[in-house]
Order: C-alpha cells, then sequence, then structure tokens
C-alpha cells in the first residue's frame, strides 16, 4: 500500500473488506466502467485511492435507494452531485430508522411493564406496535428472492451469461461442493438454494413444472431478448407489448423456470 500526498491507496481486497463486497462485485464494477481503480502496481494489482473510496460510498448509496446499475453511471457524472448533501441525506434516512427504533422500543417498555400489572395490553396498543413494527421494516428490510435448483454452478452461469444478472458469487463447502449462490438482480437479489427434500425445496426441472415465475426490469427488452436468444435461451415467447402497460418477453433458465424481462410502455 502506498500513498501519495494524504492520499492512502488501497488495494482491491482492502477495499472488499472495508466495504462489506466482494472482490469480484469491484472487478465487476471496473469491468462496466462504474469503478476504476486510479492505477495499478507495476505487477498489475489495482490501488484505489480517495476519491475512488468517496465514488464507492456514492455508488452503495444509490443502490440503496433503488437505482439499477444502468442509471447509477448516469447520475454519478452528474455535475450537480453534492457528496455533502448525499452524506446529510444518508444522515437523515438513519435518524429517521432510530427515531421509529426508540419509538416501538419505548411502546414495548411500556407494554411489558403494563402486562405485568394487567391481564395484557390493550388491543389499541398492539395495533400501535404493529403500525410502528411496519415502519420500521419498511426502511430496513431488503428483498431476497430464493431460487432452487439441481445445479447451482450451472444455474449461476445460465443466469450470468443468458440473462446478465450479477455480479455475484458462489459458496462452497470444505469439499468443494456449491452450497449456496447469490447474483444481483436489478434492485434486488437472488440467492440460489439447493433442493433439500427435507424442506420439501425442489427446482422445476425435478418437479417437471414451475411452481412460480421471475419478473425483472430491463433496459431494452428487445436487445435482451436478442442475447438470450443467442445464448440458446428456451423462449417461451418473443417480445409483445401487454395490455397492463408493459413490453416483455419470458424464457426459461437452466432447470426450466420461468423469467419474464420487462419494461413500462412509454
Amino acid at each position: 500500500m502506498g500513498e501519495s500526498g494524504n492520499d492512502v491507496e488501497r488495494r482491491v481486497g482492502q477495499l472488499a473488506i472495508a466495504s462489506g463486497l466482494t472482490v469480484r462485485t469491484l472487478h465487476y464494477y471496473e469491468e462496466i466502467g462504474l469503478l476504476v481503480a486510479s492505477r495499478r502496481t507495476d505487477a498489475g494489482h489495482r490501488l484505489y485511492a480517495d476519491d475512488d473510496v468517496e465514488r464507492l460510498y456514492r455508488i452503495c448509496l444509490l443502490r440503496r435507494l433503488g437505482l439499477p446499475l444502468s442509471e447509477i453511471g448516469r447520475a454519478l457524472d452528474d455535475p450537480a452531485w453534492s457528496l455533502g448533501a448525499a452524506m446529510a441525506t444518508h444522515l437523515s434516512d438513519l435518524e429517521r430508522r432510530l427515531d421509529a427504533a426508540g419509538r416501538l422500543r419505548g411502546r414495548l417498555a411500556q407494554l411489558v411493564a403494563s402486562t405485568e400489572a394487567h391481564d395484557g395490553p390493550l388491543t389499541d396498543d398492539l395495533l400501535h406496535v404493529l403500525e410502528e413494527m411496519t415502519m420500521l421494516d419498511a426502511t430496513v428490510q431488503r428483498r431476497i428472492s430464493i431460487l432452487v435448483y439441481s445445479d447451482l454452478e450451472a444455474a449461476f452461469d445460465y443466469l450470468q451469461r443468458v440473462f446478465g444478472l450479477g455480479p455475484g458469487q458462489l459458496t462452497r463447502d470444505g469439499d468443494g461442493a456449491v452450497v449456496h449462490g447469490e447474483l444481483q438482480a436489478g434492485d434486488g437479489v437472488v440467492w440460489l438454494h439447493p433442493e433439500s427434500p427435507e424442506f420439501g425445496l425442489s427446482s422445476p426441472r425435478t418437479l417437471g413444472g414451475a411452481t412460480a415465475s421471475h419478473a425483472v426490469m430491463v433496459d431494452d427488452v428487445d436487445a435482451h431478448f436478442r442475447h438470450a436468444s443467442e445464448q440458446g435461451a428456451v423462449i417461451d415467447y418473443e417480445p409483445v407489448d401487454q395490455p397492463y402497460g408493459y413490453r416483455e418477453y419470458s424464457a426459461r433458465d437452466s432447470e426450466g423456470a420461468l423469467w419474464s424481462f420487462m419494461k413500462p410502455l412509454d
């Protein structure tokens, strides 16, 4: 790790640990031009400067706000961007969460005392607790879809190569077998889960049919369709304007799960 003035340079592994992202994700951000390391060592190792860290903070903040990667690049290049204003917005969001958590804690403490002194909390009090729980959950929860496959590694490759999901990573056990997968899908996350008879979890291939479908918003439905077709995807129907206001097409993944890729009609 080197320094230039007060600018501390960080290797990709250090930045990954500090940010909570994977090295693979940082490599992918560079591949799509979202975050390119300021320089490399003679050996080719990436070195990230303070400006790169600020840019990564902006990327993570915009991702948290639900902006897809395709839009984040444009937002980052907006000359009106202000780091101070973004941090102030981030701080306000955290303060709202803390306030909601504080109100919920106080109300629960009162209800615990009330329950011990009487027969139990009043229905209206419980409804207030439920309301505050909902408000808190709405600010902190992250949506994760969990899909079941018999061959996680093949499904992981297919979803990246054919459908363009990612970046992502696979987790292996001590024997090298894949036991978990994660992929980005727009503003959400997809986890890949192995089949588990114990919990009644089977892939569409094993069942002989899909019990659910997955919809992903894309920038260009027709371009996405052409790419998936060229990669050998089994197409259920080609791009069409639907009466409910979306242009979409549907295709099957490596184990027969149904995916729809769509965009709102102008």
